[in-house]
């Protein structure tokens, strides 16, 4: 069998194992409903468009656009065009199975064999389609290969890498797929992948998301985590994602259940068709109308089609945190808390000792402090203390002084070995700032009133212009919660990650828009710990009535 690799490629192979471990065949429902979304359809004329699957396997796209293509050209009264599929594949044996599948789909429905044989050698063909030269496309349809990055030699990757610049970090191939087929759709031209859809929020996905966001359009995402739609059982996280190269318009977000199958596809292509709808829900899919969709490269938010349709209200509407004159932080990293953090208070000078908020201090809600100290190496002006001045700061440091010099930063500049990794801030200690631990099941914002530096375990929010009360209770709020859920990742448990990344993505109405009674409603809420009372508060000041599940 020859090796997978292009025609025109002079790069290692990719070993046929990785390649067979990445076949994953979709269902043929699964395809019509890509193709229908896609607008790729037999009442069009498709014959005077290009259509490439860009990894064919043994046909599971190719057959559906054989009888579509067919069905067209009909009713048309053209032949089958020469140039209206290309298929590739790195597999011979699948390239011959999808061009004897084709061949004998076209001869059943009555073309003549020989020119059917001569257009399946044409349109199907061995190939890497990442290293394929540029060709343009109206459609590009399929399942890009999972085959993982480790299971990519050096050289290949190397030339993936140079060809698709998004393809960033640990990432994944099939970020590439979707750029290079992005890349040669003409205005109008439309993507229609069933992928894995952690490009959408995780770190490799980065370049991606603003490749899409800066140049196309989202037009439908449909969640298919727990649907049977591959031939085989995978892990794969798949969606259904329909890109298009035009300016952004209204989008359809569906999320499937388990109970989605080839009739309940047929159930939401029934709705997307109807379009005067703007929500639909059955224990099969739920589904909604979006007005646009989210911008930037940051990551874009999960949850159901409600939900994000909310989010994107708020989205519209509302300033973020830190656009209120507020900021987000994080506590300090020291690099060794067994010798910066102690609850020694005579471990060094008293001057040198910094009350320090732990996650131990918030637990209940009212900020309540235990005795925990920094050992501070910072002078206020920035620079690092002379342990000369501080003969028991000199001694705790001495004796810890392996330890310290053992670390990386330490390392990088060998006279500040005593240094802690993140510089302490001598104007944070005393200003009034709400405390969240970084895990938590629920949002828990906390006040600390002045006088505490926090924990690299504790984020902080410090605002010129907030009552700290009044933000406590915005951020006590199931609202709140809402936008840490739609981009945080969630650990084993349900426990949610509250990173400052996130927790920038809360949008919040301006303080001196607040009505006193909303106001007073959100400071009584966070005071009285009463979440419910929060969130009603909320929900009052940003205009809308609930939070959809």
């Amino acid at each position: 069998m020859p090796h997978p690799v292009s025609a025109n490629s002079a790069v290692e192979p990719i070993s046929q194992e990785a390649v067979e471990n990445g076949e994953v065949y979709t269902r043929r429902w699964v395809v019509d409903m890509i193709l229908d979304l896609a607008g790729y359809t037999a009442d069009r004329d498709l014959g005077q468009w290009t259509i490439t699957d860009p990894a064919c396997g043994t046909g599971a796209f190719l057959l559906s656009i054989a009888e579509r293509l067919s069905t067209a050209c009909r009713k048309q009264g053209r032949d089958l065009p020469e140039r209206a599929v290309r298929a590739f594949d790195l597999l011979d044996r699948n390239v011959q199975a999808s061009r004897k599948a084709v061949v004998e789909l076209l001869t059943a429905d009555g073309w003549e064999k020989t020119e059917v044989e001569r257009l399946a050698r044409i349109w199907i063909r061995s190939g890497d389609y990442l290293l394929e030269p540029a060709q343009q496309s109206d459609f590009v349809v399929g399942n890009p290969p999972y085959i993982r990055l480790e299971d990519v030699p050096d050289q290949r990757m190397r030339a993936y890498r140079k060809n698709q610049r998004t393809m960033v970090g640990r990432s994944d191939i099939y970020v590439g797929f979707f750029e290079k087929a992005l890349n040669s759709l003409p205005p109008g031209g439309v993507l229609g992948f069933i992928c894995a859809d952690r490009w959408m929020r995780n770190q490799y996905g980065r370049e991606l998301r603003k490749m899409v966001a800066d140049r196309y359009s989202m037009k439908a995402v449909v969640i298919m985590h727990d649907v049977d739609a591959f031939e085989s059982q995978v892990a794969a996280y798949p969606a259904v994602t329909i890109l298009a190269n035009e300016p952004q318009g209204p989008v359809i977000a569906a999320d499937t259940t388990a109970r989605f199958d080839a009739e309940q596809a047929q159930e939401l292509l029934s709705w997307v068709r109807a379009e005067g709808v703007p929500e639909e829900s059955n224990d099969a899919f739920q589904v909604a109308r979006l007005p646009h969709w989210f911008s930037g490269d940051e990551s874009w938010p999960a949850g159901s089609p409600a939900r994000l349709a909310m989010l994107e209200y708020l989205n519209d509407r509302f300033p973020t945190l830190e656009e209120t004159a507020t900021r987000v932080g994080i506590g300090v990293a020291t690099g060794a808390d067994a010798v910066f953090v102690t609850t020694d208070s005579l471990a060094v000078e008293n001057d040198r000792l910094l009350p320090m908020a732990m996650v131990k201090d918030a637990k209940t809600g009212h900020f309540q402090w235990q005795g925990t100290y920094l050992v501070n190496p910072w002078e206020s002006s920035g620079g690092l203390v002379d342990l000369d001045r501080y003969p028991k700061l000199k001694r705790y440091f001495e004796a810890h002084e392996a330890k310290l010099k053992s670390r990386y930063v330490a390392k990088q500049r060998p006279s500040h070995w005593y240094k802690t990794i993140d510089k302490v801030d001598p104007d944070l200690t005393n200003r009034p700032k709400l405390l969240l631990p970084d895990m938590k099941l629920t949002i828990h914002p906390v006040l600390d009133e002045g006088g505490h530096y926090p924990h690299h375990n504790l984020y902080y929010v410090v605002s010129d212009s907030w009552d700290m009360r009044v933000l406590g209770g915005l951020l006590l709020s199931r609202v709140a919660q809402a936008f840490v859920e739609a981009y945080a990742v969630r650990m084993r448990g349900g426990t949610l990650r509250f990173q400052a990344q996130y927790l920038r993505r809360i949008r919040v109405p301006a303080p001196d828009s607040l009505s006193s009674a909303d106001a007073l409603a959100l400071a009584t809420a966070f005071d009285q710990r009463d979440v419910q009372a929060a969130t009603s508060a909320a929900l009052h000041a940003y205009g809308i009535d609930r939070i959809p599940d």
